[in-house]
């Protein structure tokens, strides 16, 4: 693959949007708006060369190691198409681990945001006992 094909850009479009949060207004949020102009005003030729780690920061809270799509490396150079879609599929991959492991961490730990009150009576259940009622001076 020496240059990506607008399907290929496409399909990494949709990839990131799919990774971003849930809007519950109309109005799209402000990455997947920049997103949209970067990848329609572009060429095939430079995809997402206007991706900067801040836009990326500003608007999701994903991590501050987020690669920098600024389209120079780390020496200054300029670099290649194939490069920035590489990264842009890579950062795809990164925010779907990130969204799967959030999910696996709330399934599989009910009780994290729980008081420890409401943690020692479903406890008590589990083990088939109720906690007795707690008497409160008024």
């Amino acid at each position: 693959m020496s240059t990506p094909t607008p399907t290929t850009l496409r399909s990494l479009y949709r990839s990131l949007l799919r990774e971003l949060p849930p809007r519950t207004s109309r109005t799209p949020s402000p990455l997947a708006t920049h997103l949209r102009t970067t990848f329609a005003s572009t060429p095939a030729t430079t995809p997402t060369s206007s991706l900067t780690t801040a836009n990326l920061a500003d608007s999701t809270s994903t991590s501050s190691t987020i690669t920098d799509f600024s389209g120079l490396d780390a020496a200054g150079a300029t670099k290649t198409a194939l490069q920035q879609v590489q990264e842009a599929e890579q950062l795809a991959a990164y925010l779907k681990a990130q969204r799967t492991y959030v999910t696996l961490v709330e399934r599989y730990n009910p009780g994290m945001d729980m008081s420890d009150e409401e943690r020692v009576r479903l406890s008590a259940r589990r083990v088939g006992m109720n906690l007795p009622v707690e008497h409160h001076k008024e």
